[in-house]
């Protein structure tokens, strides 16, 4: 990935919240392929080969007149970005139970030892609904179930519910870096029933849960809802997360549509992970 020649996006903005995650769910599916979150706003990240003079005429919230949104561009060569991710990943710890960190950190004394290469892939567990879903997983019965981490970004989600003995695993994303990224962590944490896929929720048609764990963004869960449900066992369990608390009421009134039981959540710094049982 070396000569991989990318524009580097800087957009500003104000108020900052909910316009980052509508930006950002919207520029991926423009084509963006990896996104950090600033103090003041996003950069975005595309491949030059797959630009052009267009790729932000359909990013709608740029138009909202409910945020003022600026941006800046450049040309980005050539980028180290295991080196950039070197400079700027620290290791995590959930709890005094499960440490996520890089080969190049100093091996904890914890339960669960997730080590990942997070490049340009979400969920390195810094963000608040991964460390969420990482105390959700610390706290189920997973022993023996069949798991899908949807959206799974680096993988963490599905190597930590291996660690706490799932049986079969799958993991989906929709970003081609995210599922490559998968599929080295797994092999890293000498994982053997996790398997990655690169696609959305048309790949879940046929397949059947236990447990389905679903950190992506308000918008697509409130659409990808009725598809976990079709695919979840009876008795099963669904955590989301990816949105605010106040999208708990409508997140919660759509499972409930759909005959999921709302049975607890965990807030961190306004973001919610909300656990499911279909009836």
């Amino acid at each position: 990935m070396s000569n991989t020649i990318y524009l580097g996006y800087y957009f500003k903005i104000s108020p900052l919240q909910p316009a980052s995650e509508i930006l950002i769910a919207e520029l991926g599916y423009a084509g963006f392929e990896s996104f950090v979150e600033t103090e003041d706003g996003v950069d975005a990240y595309i491949r030059k080969e797959d630009w052009h003079t267009n790729v932000l005429d359909d990013i709608h919230v740029l138009n909202s007149d409910e945020f003022t949104i600026q941006h800046t561009f450049e040309e980005i060569e050539q980028v180290n970005w295991n080196l950039e991710w070197e400079k700027n990943f620290n290791p995590i710890l959930v709890d005094n139970i499960c440490s996520v960190r890089a080969p190049f950190h100093e091996k904890p004394d914890v339960a669960y030892d997730i080590i990942i290469e997070p490049k340009m892939s979400f969920g390195t567990g810094h963000h608040e609904t991964t460390h969420m879903m990482i105390q959700h997983l610390l706290q189920a019965e997973l022993k023996g179930k069949k798991v899908l981490d949807m959206g799974c970004g680096t993988g963490v989600l599905a190597i930590l519910a291996e660690m706490r003995g799932a049986g079969a695993i799958d993991a989906i994303d929709i970003d081609n870096w995210c599922y490559l990224n998968t599929i080295e962590n797994v092999e890293r944490n000498d994982c053997n029933n996790i398997n990655a896929y690169e696609g959305d929720v048309s790949l879940l048609s046929g397949k059947s849960y236990d447990v389905i764990i679903a950190n992506i963004n308000r918008n697509i869960l409130l659409n990808d809802i009725q598809f976990y449900v079709k695919s979840l066992k009876e008795k099963g369990t669904l955590f989301l997360s990816g949105f605010y608390q106040e999208d708990l009421d409508i997140i919660t009134n759509e499972c409930t549509k759909r005959g999921l039981l709302y049975t607890n959540h965990i807030v961190r710094n306004n973001w919610m992970a909300a656990c499911y049982e279909l009836k």
